[in-house]
């Protein structure tokens, strides 16, 4: 297998995130992470490409070398750290972006599992890709077979959610079965250093996550542990939509009552300034109301006009348009769309705060418990 590993991109036939491909647990037997995977891919390509010189540029996370005990086989750790040092291997942070950049620069196909919906926003040619990446699946008598792979075109709504949790990911923040350490996110943390402001809400810039080291929230930047503040708040963000556009953005904050409309008043969003006098007539002075209470975002009509709504799907799909019963409160999720007048669209955010994240993440949990073992893997040490 050694004779088919380029040590350049450049001199490959095939691109490998080999993190993805030694971690795959769905061909090449039993084990949390094996290199006899890669062997049987390399043999799929030479049946594939009728080459047995095809060569392979291999691609792998820091992370994997890490965990070399983890390893069917302890030769695999040794073997991989080796070709890391003689350059068949690259090593890098993130396998992810690395395997993207190379596969924009140079069109080589890629072998992976992953559909990097996450990072789809910087590399928009990753939507509707039908060509350019092949999967591993088990075939007969312990081989492997590729198949090509239709990456399809993910909403901006399933690409938000996907980004979240590569956030929590990178900060260590996600436990056994991808489950999002709760009770961390949903506190404020503060620096022991008084100059340091990357966590605190007070700042009025962009809070960080906590950065998880052995179990501890620390400070990315001084390495510190963290300082408890106590729950962080919850906020939400809306956003003004004109003909398709978004004109404006709005953040609200826990535990508020937000008017929206063509002029609410001194507390709420004025849109008048947005609207060509022929929609400013159709929006009333207070149209709705948005409230953000314990994590979840509710809007309120109170126009004299009629407001409509339609709710997204779990996959970002939108739902046929409902007509909103005046004074009622409907909830108003990521993605959703309520409707002032025509052509004017209000809509949350892709991007969810930590109130409604923990939220949204507890009522996954509930549907899908995790067993003993991993539940008991999850708790903070």
């Amino acid at each position: 297998m050694e004779r088919n590993l380029a040590d350049s991109a450049d001199r490959a036939d095939y691109l490998v995130e080999l993190s993805n491909i030694v971690r795959d647990t769905s061909f090449g037997g039993p084990g949390e992470r094996s290199l006899h995977r890669l062997r049987l891919v390399v043999e799929a390509l030479v049946r594939l490409t009728g080459d047995r010189d095809v060569s392979v540029y291999l691609v792998a996370d820091e992370s994997l070398l890490g965990g070399q005990r983890h390893f069917t086989d302890p030769a695999d750790g040794r073997l991989l750290r080796r070709w890391v040092s003689t350059g068949l291997v690259e090593e890098v942070p993130d396998a992810d972006e690395r395997v993207l950049e190379i596969a924009g620069m140079t069109g080589l196909q890629v072998i992976t599992g992953d559909r990097y919906v996450d990072h789809r926003l910087e590399h928009p040619w990753l939507q509707g890709n039908t060509w350019q990446f092949l999967r591993p699946e088990a075939a007969r008598r312990g081989t492997v077979r590729l198949l090509p792979v239709d990456m399809g075109v993910r909403t901006a709504a399933e690409i938000s959610r996907k980004m979240e949790l590569s956030a929590l990911k990178k900060q260590g923040l996600l436990a056994a079965g991808q489950r999002p350490l709760t009770e961390v996110v949903t506190r404020a943390w503060r620096c022991p250093e008084s100059r340091c402001t990357l966590y605190s809400a007070r700042s009025g810039g962009r809070v960080l996550l906590p950065r998880m080291r052995r179990g501890v929230p620390t400070c990315e930047l001084h390495g510190a542990p963290l300082l408890d503040e106590g729950v962080r708040p919850g906020a939400a963000q809306l956003k003004a939509v004109i003909d398709d556009a978004c004109v404006a953005r709005y953040t609200l904050d826990e535990g508020s009552q937000t008017g929206v409309g063509r002029n609410p008043g001194p507390d709420g969003i004025a849109l008048h300034t947005l609207l060509s006098p022929e929609l400013a007539a159709r929006v009333s002075r207070r149209h709705v109301v948005v409230s953000v209470k314990g994590g979840s975002v509710v809007v309120r009509d109170t126009s004299t006009y009629g407001t409509r709504m339609r709710s997204a799907g779990k996959r970002g799909e939108l739902g046929p348009w409902e007509q909103l019963p005046p004074e009622s409160n409907r909830p108003f999720r990521p993605g959703d769309e309520v409707e002032l007048a025509p052509g004017l669209v209000l809509t949350r955010s892709g991007r969810r705060f930590p109130a409604e994240l923990a939220d949204a993440w507890r009522t996954e949990a509930a549907r899908t418990p995790l067993p003993p073992a991993a539940a008991e893997a999850t708790r903070l040490i």
